[in-house]
């Protein structure tokens, strides 16, 4: 017997959605008080008037906790009280109005922030915006911290976010379009593109996989990724999620593609490439050598990240007679008390490094940073005393979790913590063998891997035009074209 079941729309329900607009205001106040269950619902609120302009009757819809009440007052209600005109759109002040026929589009507006206008005698609403959702103030970015560049970032507000890009993008070319996702809670993704530019087999492909989303809600762009990967068991992103302006909009000047939501303070940019997770905005506001030299780190990092600790156990496991021998008997005396195999240690002091930094994500901001160094520095030199961990694994496992710091972004971060797992019980069983197999693997499935039709290793392997801004980037001087792995319209950039 079940006891719970999924209570999906009712056939009333939905055939009410889809009735047409009455042209008797009576019918339509009454339909509406039925939709939005007014006499329960505190927030939604009812506002009968009469137009100045044929003293026909009018009633307002809308959600009182999600508009702007003066701009309803002022550029709603005070000019259908005092103006004249041929037209509601020409008396009230709003900057922008629509007209509907359906209950379908009323719900759909006034739970976008939007009040809804019915006219006695019209068989249409009119729908207005003054949407006016809570959002945090524009601030410094937080997980991608620059030195060096713009520091301001996404706000959980579309529009503010819109503005920002704007800002810093100004063409006449550039595209906002909405595409409506949701069954139960209907959200909107915004696809940003710069119209002369993009490739339009991509960005058809986006729109389909966009319109085949079957969800009762999709309520922000963290969601929404989950749903357009077409690997979701995959540990290899396919999507970049940035909370940084100006870095959306350096991609849109090369082709690619922006989406975004409401409630989300980022965005995601497709297609992308393995080497766009090892770039920083930084590296284009610093002198060439010097954000070469930033990236020069962050690739050293990715490999100490994911391989230090695997080697330290495959070698001194399996190849003992590659180190020197004054080291050897360094690392044998430390660990002649202790009861695990090496592999045991590199494996708890890992998770317990992991322990620390989600512990000092969760504890409050003000606790975090002391708790998590003093946690560390205090497990780390209770464990060597109590014998569990020799001195030269505390090193080992340092420098492998500091490494993961230097890759900011979050997908691919995680991705290098879980192959680091992978990458020891490889050198543990085989030694250098094993890691050496297992790491070849892990470089096959990543070349086999596509973000919307474009190999992950590209314009490297296999080989595309482009700025050479792979590994190391050229001087701006020297950037003539645009990546051609995404097929923009215009390759060629203007000095």
């Amino acid at each position: 017997m079940r006891f719970f079941q999924n209570k999906k729309p009712t056939k009333k329900e939905k055939e009410d959605q889809k009735l047409p607009i009455h042209p008797t205001l009576t019918e339509n106040i009454d339909k509406m008080k039925q939709l939005f269950s007014y006499d329960i619902n505190k927030d939604f609120s009812m506002r009968t008037l009469t137009i100045q302009q044929d003293q026909k009757k009018g009633c307002l819809f809308y959600y009182g906790s999600i508009v702007d009440g003066a701009m309803i007052n002022e550029h709603i209600i005070k000019p259908l009280f005092e103006n004249k005109g041929d037209s509601i759109k020409n008396i009230v002040t709003i900057e922008n109005v629509e007209e509907t026929t359906e209950f379908k589009t009323v719900i759909q507006n006034i739970n976008s922030g939007k009040a809804m206008l019915f006219v006695d005698g019209e068989g249409i609403a009119y729908a207005m915006d003054v949407a006016k959702f809570e959002h945090r103030n524009v601030a410094k970015s937080e997980n991608e911290s620059v030195i060096k560049g713009p520091q301001d970032a996404f706000t959980e507000s579309l529009n503010v976010n819109l503005s920002l890009i704007r800002k810093q993008l100004h063409s006449k070319h550039l595209i906002n379009e909405g595409i409506q996702i949701g069954e139960k809670s209907v959200s909107e993704v915004n696809i940003l593109y710069v119209k002369d530019l993009v490739n339009d087999d991509i960005l058809n492909n986006i729109k389909e996989r966009i319109n085949d989303i079957n969800a009762d809600t999709v309520r922000n762009l963290e969601v929404l990724e989950q749903y357009l990967e077409e690997r979701p068991y995959s540990l290899i992103p396919t999507m970049l999620y940035t909370e940084k302006p100006d870095r959306a909009a350096s991609y849109l000047e090369d082709g690619f593609i922006v989406l975004l939501m409401d409630s989300s303070s980022a965005c995601l940019i497709v297609p992308v490439t393995f080497w766009s997770f090892f770039h920083s905005p930084e590296d284009r506001y610093l002198r060439f050598l010097y954000g070469n030299a930033s990236r020069i780190i962050r690739l050293c990092c990715f490999f100490l990240t994911s391989l230090v600790s695997a080697t330290f156990v495959a070698i001194t496991n399996f190849h003992s007679e590659m180190i020197p021998p004054d080291l050897l008997l360094a690392i044998t005396a430390s660990r002649e008390r202790v009861p695990f195999p090496l592999i045991i240690e590199i494996l708890l002091m890992e998770l317990a490094f992991e322990i620390i930094r989600e512990a000092g994500l969760r504890i409050p901001n003000p606790l975090g940073p002391t708790i998590g160094i003093v946690g560390a520095l205090i497990l780390g030199q209770a464990a060597v005393e109590a014998n569990i961990i020799s001195p030269i694994i505390v090193i080992v496992v340092a420098l492998s979790g500091l490494s993961s710091f230097a890759l900011s972004e979050v997908n691919i971060n995680f991705t290098v913590r879980l192959m680091r797992f992978i990458f020891i019980i490889a050198g543990g069983f085989f030694g250098m063998l094993g890691l050496t197999g297992a790491f070849l693997l892990f470089f096959m499935y990543t070349a086999s891997v596509r973000s919307f039709g474009v190999p992950f290793f590209s314009p490297m392997s296999p080989h595309f035009i482009s700025s050479n801004d792979t590994i190391f980037r050229s001087t701006i001087q020297k950037e003539k074209y645009r990546p051609d792995y995404i097929k923009p319209k215009d390759i060629q950039k203007k000095g």
